[in-house]
């Protein structure tokens, strides 16, 4: 009789319990061991920014099921079959042979584990430069959950009154908005010149700016932390960067992960050029007999066609499920992602799918982009809120390329919407014609992701012709004669305007009339909230025989520059 698959995982979080749970529904005598180097287990990581905010009342939530029972290793040996050990860290894997040592953390001894087939999910650890300073005191990283029980400790015992968030991506935007929510005084510091930089392009990331600092949030964009000063006891007192200093009784880094490699690279498995390692589309790392997944492997994206490195835990779970169907005689090949993100900043919801325009542009795309906010649901019943979008698409295929999101609006649901349609190919056509579902409490008729798909085709066909908020700001630098011209109402005027020179207030009700007087030689730009009544001006116009006309994408409310509130000045 044969005897039973030997299964060992190094990594008990994401996919290493995800893998450890396939295997044994696929193999139902398989011998399978997960090894853990810490005391928790499967645990919700990306939920520990609402522990620090007190959304998340007690730690057990995040290690928990959605019935409450804990994720530990009696649930995993009662329920899943599978032996979990924590406090056991692989030190070195011995392929000819096919054992793993490991060293128990609690009596310092060696031991060692057989395998037929090993996976490795070993996830990624936070990056912590080399900057003077960096190990005082109340200067933390967020990954782990006794990283949120040691930020939670500091704000119990210490009392801080002002913190520094270090980068502005997902998870240092989600703590800034937590210790807002407890009352500190919060700095962002972000060595880009925007936040969120690998999420969203420019315009993007000025509009979710604007919205953090409406919180009394400090952003500083293009500085860079050089170093921590402390007081005699070792306690954080400032945070230096290459263009200030800021008090800072608690200041927390989030400027990305780096993946954990090393029991790979010892082992002599290839690693990929990104870092991670370098597995083919079954998972299967250059030991046939040994797989890896999740935040310490490779990811092949889709659009890019090629592997990148991105730390994600929906991704650790996809790749878990097929590394168990895998290890156990299945053939199961990851086809990619798309590069997806989602978070909650605040009132606001920011993510992004496929590429930037940046990104697009740099891979040699013919990029074709369109700003077209819209609101979540129909305007009558309560609560509607604009969802601000962006689309790039390929010009000469229309292909979708990238769609990123940032408003109070429900975005999430349209980001999931586009992130189904690029894995799918589609174009630009194709979005037109969804059939989403339609009711006044949940959309409008004409959805928000359609309607951008509407405005992106009006442009390929050459019916809209705009210009960006930012060669605005090229035109207006460069001192060319044009006319901004906002078509919204009177009221509309009197509560937010463009702080903008060129800006000229003209009702689209009056336009028809009052443009018989206007010069024929002039450059003309229509705008108004959301520039539907801007595309509306310049079709107007050119109706009129003005030949130099393109409204501005976006409207106000995607102007990523300075507004003006309340009556205008001499009212």
């Amino acid at each position: 009789m044969a005897e039973n698959l030997k299964i060992v995982v190094v990594g008990g979080v994401a996919a290493g319990p995800k893998a450890a749970a396939r295997a044994r529904r696929c193999d139902p005598q398989a011998e399978i061991t997960v090894l853990e180097k810490g005391q928790f287990i499967s645990y919700g990581a990306c939920g520990l920014p609402y522990l620090i905010g007190g959304q998340v009342p007690d730690l057990k939530e995040l290690l928990a099921t959605p019935v409450g029972v804990m994720r530990n290793a009696d649930f995993f040996r009662a329920v899943k079959g599978v032996t979990v050990l924590t406090g056991k860290e692989a030190t070195a894997i011995d392929r000819a042979n096919r054992l793993v040592k490991v060293r128990d953390l609690a009596t310092s001894q060696e031991e060692t584990y057989p395998y037929d087939r090993l996976v490795l999910a070993t996830g990624a650890v936070p990056v912590r430069p080399p900057l003077p300073g960096i190990s005082l005191k109340n200067v933390h990283v967020l990954r782990h959950p006794g990283d949120g029980l040691n930020i939670l400790a500091s704000l119990q015992e210490n009392k801080p009154k002002r913190a520094v968030l270090i980068g502005t991506g997902a998870i240092g935007l989600e703590v800034a908005e937590a210790l807002v929510d407890r009352g500190l005084e919060v700095t962002v510091v972000e060595a880009m010149d925007q936040v969120f930089p690998g999420w969203l392009d420019f315009e993007m990331g000025a509009i979710l700016q604007r919205h953090i600092a409406s919180k009394g949030v400090q952003v500083r964009t293009g500085e860079r932390v050089s170093s921590f000063g402390g007081d005699e006891d070792g306690r954080l007192e400032v945070v230096y960067t290459d263009r200030g200093e800021y008090p800072a009784d608690l200041a927390v880094l989030a400027i990305g992960v780096r993946p954990s490699v090393e029991l790979a690279r010892q082992a002599g498995l290839e690693i990929g050029q990104t870092g991670a390692i370098k597995v083919d589309s079954y998972l299967r790392t250059s030991d046939e007999n040994i797989y890896a997944g999740g935040d310490c492997a490779e990811v092949y994206h889709r659009l890019l066609k090629r592997p990148v490195f991105i730390s994600s835990g929906q991704i650790a779970n996809v790749h878990g499920r097929i590394i168990g169907t895998n290890i156990t005689g299945g053939k199961v090949a990851y086809q990619g992602m798309v590069g997806t993100g989602v978070a909650k900043v605040f009132e606001f919801t920011a993510g992004c799918t496929g590429l930037t325009e940046a990104v697009a542009r740099k891979e040699g795309y013919d990029v074709i982009t369109t700003l077209a906010p819209s609101p979540d649901h129909a305007h009558y019943y309560p609560g509607s809120k604009f969802v601000g979008l962006k689309m790039i698409a390929d010009r000469s295929s229309g292909r979708v390329l990238g769609v990123q999101v940032v408003g109070p609006g429900d975005a999430a649901k349209r980001l999931d919407a586009a992130a189904t349609a690029i894995t799918m190919g589609a174009t630009v056509s194709d979005l037109t014609q969804l059939n989403l579902g339609y009711a006044p409490p949940y959309s409008t008729a004409i959805d928000v992701l359609i309607n951008a798909a509407w405005v992106m085709e009006n442009k390929l066909t050459g019916l809209a012709q705009a210009v960006t908020p930012m060669e605005v700001q090229e035109l207006t630098a460069k001192n060319e004669d044009f006319m901004l011209l906002d078509v919204r109402s009177p009221g509309e005027f009197q509560e937010v305007r463009l702080k903008h020179p060129k800006v000229f207030f003209m009702p689209l009700g009056k336009l028809r009339e009052k443009a018989k007087e206007f010069p024929k030689d002039k450059r003309f730009i229509p705008f108004c909230k959301l520039s539907l009544r801007g595309y509306e001006a310049q079709k107007i116009l050119q109706g009129m025989g003005f030949t130099n006309v393109q409204f501005m994408d976006g409207g106000w409310v995607q102007w990523p520059y300075e507004l003006e509130t309340g009556p205008p000045k001499g009212d």
